[in-house]
């Protein structure tokens, strides 16, 4: 009995919810009403069995729904306004023009020239040597961040790298990996007649997690290293050289034996990076070497 109970509720879910990108969850309750109200095994618990199964359903049809340019910028813009409760901005007009300057000048030669609100770059006033991205195309440079950098090339390199993040989505695809884990987990729990009204709160505070854990923790390890390679490939197609990325982890390498915070705890340690640069940059073709042209400038920024 137990086992026929459970394949005539992977039949109901299967046949209802296949065509899940099409379905409303008014619908939803129509199909899962008719299947169970007239099934004698059923029945006798169709109200916790009924919840459930819309419940998979619904976590399901989220899970497939297609994250838009407008959604990446507002969950962008959240997360971004969970930086700004941990830290304060540093407001000095002249050297954030100077930061955009450089965002743009890496952004326009790239798969990506533009995204909903576009590419804003802000500086947050704190020793702490760190930088962070959003989906929604906001970057924080910390004022530690920029006294540690030797040059242009090397301060192109950072904002490079969390422009990388930006377009390679790694928030999103997170999200989107928590929804479909969440979705598979609501489906096993219909199973076993698991109330829906947990299973979608749980949903939402899984994302806010995930936003949360991006802040305080950084993106994965992989995340971080393909970062970094599109990063040098950015780089030389904007007519950064590429080489200064070198120049700012040997720089990360010293800070990290200083202090645990910053980068060394939202990222890869820097001898692992390096070594993984270096090796990416042996694939790259070589490029004339313009950055003393752009020496002054930084200086005088």
């Amino acid at each position: 009995m137990k086992t026929k109970f459970f394949c005539k509720i992977f039949l109901i879910l299967f046949s209802a919810f296949v065509p899940f990108a099409m379905t409303s969850c008014a619908t939803m309750q129509v199909l899962s009403d008719t299947f169970i109200s007239k099934d004698p095994i059923l029945g006798s618990d169709k109200g916790s069995v009924a919840k459930s199964i819309i419940g998979a359903g619904s976590s399901i049809v989220k899970a497939a729904e297609q994250i838009t340019p407008e959604n990446e910028y507002y969950i962008g813009r959240s997360v971004a306004a969970t930086i700004l409760t941990n830290y304060k901005t540093y407001e000095n007009p002249q050297q954030e023009i100077y930061l955009n300057k450089i965002c743009r000048t890496i952004t326009e030669k790239s798969s990506r020239t533009e995204i909903y609100n576009g590419y804003h770059v802000k500086i947050l006033d704190t020793n702490e040597v760190n930088a962070f991205a959003t989906s929604g195309g906001h970057i924080f440079v910390t004022c530690g961040l920029i006294n540690c950098a030797k040059s242009e090339d090397a301060l192109a390199s950072v904002i490079a790298h969390e422009v990388s993040h930006i377009q390679l989505k790694h928030s999103i695809k997170a999200i989107k990996t928590s929804r479909w884990t969440k979705a598979g987990i609501n489906s096993l729990d219909a199973l076993v007649a698991m109330s829906s009204e947990e299973a979608a709160g749980e949903l939402d505070n899984t994302v806010n997690d995930i936003i949360s854990n991006m802040v305080n923790s950084g993106y994965s390890k992989s995340q971080e290293y393909d970062a970094d390679k599109t990063a040098l490939t950015l780089m030389q197609q904007a007519g950064y050289n590429p080489h200064a990325m070198l120049d700012f982890l040997q720089v990360l390498q010293i800070q990290e034996k200083k202090s645990s915070t910053g980068f060394s705890k939202t990222h890869p340690s820097a001898s692992s990076r390096l070594s993984k640069v270096k090796e990416e940059l042996k694939k790259l073709p070589a490029a004339e070497d313009t950055s003393e042209f752009r020496a002054e400038r930084f200086q005088g920024i």
